[in-house]
């Protein structure tokens, strides 16, 4: 355990960062499922729409460097290669 107030106090704020960390993580792969779905679903247009949707919270996810820069643009790529495939 922390031996130092400084260490204690680190220990606190890693905590607090995990969790919010943890929730935006969340948050990421919410909003990948649902243009998954949509593209499952089959409707091109709701899946254009969830994926403008989704590119702002992969690129504001991304800024706060809690997944890396280039691992947001291929994952916008990939799904919007599977948008642009679809029949």
């Amino acid at each position: 355990m922390a031996n130092s107030a400084q260490a204690r106090k680190r220990a606190r704020q890693a905590v607090a960062t995990n969790a919010r960390n943890a929730s935006l993580k969340s948050t990421l792969r919410t909003a990948v499922k649902k243009v998954r779905k949509a593209i499952a679903a089959g409707d091109k247009a709701a899946a254009a729409v969830q994926l403008q949707a989704s590119q702002a919270v992969i690129d504001r996810i991304a800024d706060k460097r809690i997944m890396h820069k280039n691992t947001a643009s291929r994952t916008k790529s990939r799904l919007s290669q599977a948008i642009k495939a679809m029949a």
